[in-house]
């Protein structure tokens, strides 16, 4: 009878299966870091999402707090000049009074003279009769009285107006400033949830080595001057809506700078791209203000060698980081 035993497996058959699970279970663990990976990278990239919203709604609140600030300026002096027509008006009332009391008491006064008190002197102008018995002194004293009290009401309105649009203006502020903080908030506790190694790694990302600042000595007074201040601000922290000394948002801190150079930039980043004449990058020299992103939401200094200084968000200072850190939109050189 043939015999029908299991064939035995051979060495080299135990070999090749024990191969196979070796292979399967390094393949298993290799794909554990890919596993992380996918997670820490999407974070990295909502985080980045997080913070560049935050910086736009910054430089929505900058813009929106920079038109408030004119318009506290424009309303004060709207007081002010109102305040001085009033005292007009009633330095010219108390001269037509004292006049018409003098002609009274003589009683070379017409009842109708009585009208030159009246809130609205046009009745007494337009009557002819009544402007003929008055002087040409009293006449021309009530003409620059109406004349007064027009600007005063015109002022007044003008006034009213801007208030109105100061009132508006502080609501737009409010409206963006809670959109900072929501954003900023959610970005912050996006930051905690990740690692002590990846909240480290994002912060060191895009930066690069110092940089060299080499032929500093070509550049335009003014440039170098800019320059000089924003290193000097190494090391401070970014604040949204700040515009210095202790603390920068990234167009603050181009304003500040260039400040120092005696040099006055607008306010946003969006308003700085325009604050000079374009250059290629290939062309940038130190001191030119780089603008990122399409809605021009971020700005830096370049500073030679490939690299900028700017204020990149909150939680990190003033640095340095290689120019192309972010899509470059232009850049200007004021």
């Amino acid at each position: 009878m043939a015999s029908h035993r299991r064939p035995a497996t051979s060495g080299c058959d135990r070999g090749a299966a024990a191969l196979c699970v070796l292979s399967a279970a390094a393949a298993a663990l290799g794909a554990v870091p890919a596993a992380h990976a996918a997670p820490r990278d999407s974070a990295r990239a909502e985080l980045d999402r997080l913070y560049a919203q935050a910086e736009r709604a910054t430089e929505d609140y900058d813009r929106a707090d920079e038109r408030a600030d004119k318009l506290r300026h424009e309303v004060r002096d709207a007081q002010d000049h109102i305040a001085r027509t009033q005292q007009r008006v009633n330095s010219l009332r108390e001269r037509l009074g004292s006049l018409a009391g003098a002609e009274y008491r003589s009683g070379g006064i017409d009842p109708a003279v009585a009208l030159l008190f009246s809130a609205d002197p046009d009745d007494y102008l337009d009557k002819a009769s009544v402007v003929d018995r008055i002087g040409t002194r009293q006449a021309g004293q009530l003409r620059e009285l109406k004349g007064a009290l027009r600007d005063l009401a015109q002022e007044r309105a003008e006034a009213e107006g801007k208030l109105g649009d100061l009132e508006r203006s502080r609501k737009a502020v409010a409206a963006h400033k809670r959109k900072v903080r929501e954003r900023l908030t959610r970005a912050r506790q996006l930051f905690d949830s990740l690692s002590a190694a990846d909240r480290a790694d994002y912060n060191r990302s895009s930066r690069s080595g110092r940089p060299g600042l080499t032929g500093l000595g070509d550049l335009d007074p003014r440039a170098a001057a800019a320059l000089a201040a924003a290193r000097s601000a190494l090391g401070r922290p970014y604040v949204w809506g700040a515009n210095g000394p202790s603390g920068f948002d990234c167009s603050g801190l181009m304003q500040w700078s260039y400040a120092r150079a005696g040099v006055q930039l607008p306010r946003t980043s969006q308003a700085q791209r325009n604050a000079g004449h374009r250059v290629p990058l290939s062309q940038a020299r130190p001191g030119d203000l780089v603008i990122y992103r399409s809605d021009a939401s971020h700005v830096a200094m370049y500073v030679g060698d490939g690299q900028v200084i700017h204020a990149p968000h909150p939680g990190a200072a003033v640095r340095y980081d290689r120019v192309g850190m972010l899509p470059i939109s232009a850049v200007t050189r004021p």
